[in-house]
């Protein structure tokens, strides 16, 4: 019996040729530049025609523009695997990026087009996605992935949530932290089963000995009691029984992280960086967890969520699946080494600034020039590679399946 094609006969640019290249390269670019561009915003120095207060598009941006590119060319790119259809290329995934890049522009003009329509426009790309993604793992009968779909679903509801909070309230509070809370679900889930799996793959090859523990029971109580922790942030982030299923929630996390295996793996730093981005989970539990009683600021788990857990996760899943996907050597150069370390200083820049206040301007300099510097460098080291056809080597499944 013949192989079934991974790939359909396609002779257009090989940007459109697979879901991560554009949006891994729109989705850097995009985090980037919106953090160089909130810092001035932050200090009244600059303005867009948007409708939201610039705090409010400083999180959008990020949760509802960047990432969510980014968990798009993840997804786009691992739902073949999953279901054994073949990927979104061509004109379709050219569709979809330009609705994406339509939201964008609504977003930062929603003041002149009017917040309504920017809505629209805005959420059609989280809608679309979450249907397409629910049609392949429909049609590919792979069942037990139907959780990504209700979680792209959740994170569509909280995008329509922020603007609707945002405009009739003011600012978006309870749909940010949603936003926030469905994205690290996400990273719970599918770290879950990528970090063990390329840990466990390198050490067999290298390194004999501890392996990481597969996934099991103590996983799903360690999802389920995380996401219980997460809805009553969302709904009452200050108070006390918040606070204690926070840090009881971070306390699992932790042994979950302990069981991978990852101090194991410091001599690739390829999988040890998804370690590193994974421990910002339950510091940022952590922080959430005591902020319910008064002892850090309640921005203190927020930005190592999404500073530290967010950026340097993105980064680490982006630059492997793209070597990975276009037949390159898994080894992380000098150069995509300075892009990690530059992501690891802005998350500890960013919460510095938080614990320590006297110096705030300083360090959110820093934390931003070195966001800006790990994400646009990413994109610059990283356009050959998106932007040519794929090395001839033969491919291996990289992204394991999430029903195994």
């Amino acid at each position: 019996m013949a192989a079934i094609p991974r790939l359909k006969p396609y002779a257009g640019p090989a940007l459109l040729s697979y879901g991560f290249r554009p949006f891994f390269l729109l989705g850097s670019i995009w985090a980037g530049f919106e953090v160089l561009a909130w810092l001035p915003m932050f200090y009244g120095e600059l303005s867009f025609a948007t409708a939201l207060s610039p705090r409010d598009w400083h999180v959008h941006e990020l949760l509802f523009g960047s990432v969510s590119a980014i968990v798009a060319g993840f997804l786009l790119t691992a739902i073949p695997n999953w279901t054994g259809r073949l990927p979104l290329q061509g004109l379709p995934l050219a569709g979809l990026v330009l609705v994406w890049l339509a939201g964008r522009g609504a977003i930062t003009m929603s003041a002149s087009i009017g917040w309504l329509g920017a809505t629209v426009v805005d959420c059609a790309f989280l809608v679309l996605m979450a249907a397409a993604v629910a049609r392949e793992i429909l049609a590919g009968k792979n069942w037990k992935n139907l959780k990504i779909v209700a979680l792209l679903s959740l994170l569509a509801a909280g995008n329509l949530g922020f603007h609707l909070e945002a405009h009739f309230g003011g600012i978006a509070l309870y749909s940010s932290r949603l936003g926030i809370a469905t994205v690290l679900i996400l990273i719970m889930v599918i770290g879950g089963r990528i970090i063990p799996s390329f840990t466990r793959n390198w050490l067999i090859r290298r390194e004999p000995g501890r392996l990481p523990v597969p996934f099991g029971r103590f996983d799903i109580a360690c999802i389920t009691l995380s996401s219980a922790a997460l809805a009553l942030w969302v709904v009452m982030p200050e108070e006390a029984p918040t606070g204690v299923t926070l840090v009881s929630a971070a306390a699992l996390n932790v042994v979950r992280l302990c069981r991978w295996a990852g101090d194991r793996s410091f001599s690739d730093r390829l999988v040890l960086v998804l370690h590193v981005g994974y421990a910002f989970v339950p510091l940022g539990f952590l922080l959430a967890g005591l902020s319910a009683f008064g002892i850090t600021a309640p921005s203190a788990g927020i930005h190592a969520w999404t500073a530290g857990a967010f950026g340097i996760m993105t980064l680490a899943v982006m630059s492997r699946a793209s070597l990975g996907h276009t037949g390159r050597p898994l080894v992380a150069s000098s150069a995509l080494q300075a892009v990690y370390a530059f992501a690891f200083i802005a998350a500890l820049a960013r919460l510095g600034s938080i614990m320590a206040p006297n110096h705030i301007s300083l360090l959110l300099a820093v934390a931003a020039m070195a966001w800006a510097a790990a994400f646009l460098g990413f994109a610059v080291l990283y356009f050959p590679i998106f932007w040519l056809p794929r090395a001839p080597q033969i491919r291996s499944n990289l992204i394991p399946r999430l029903a195994k």
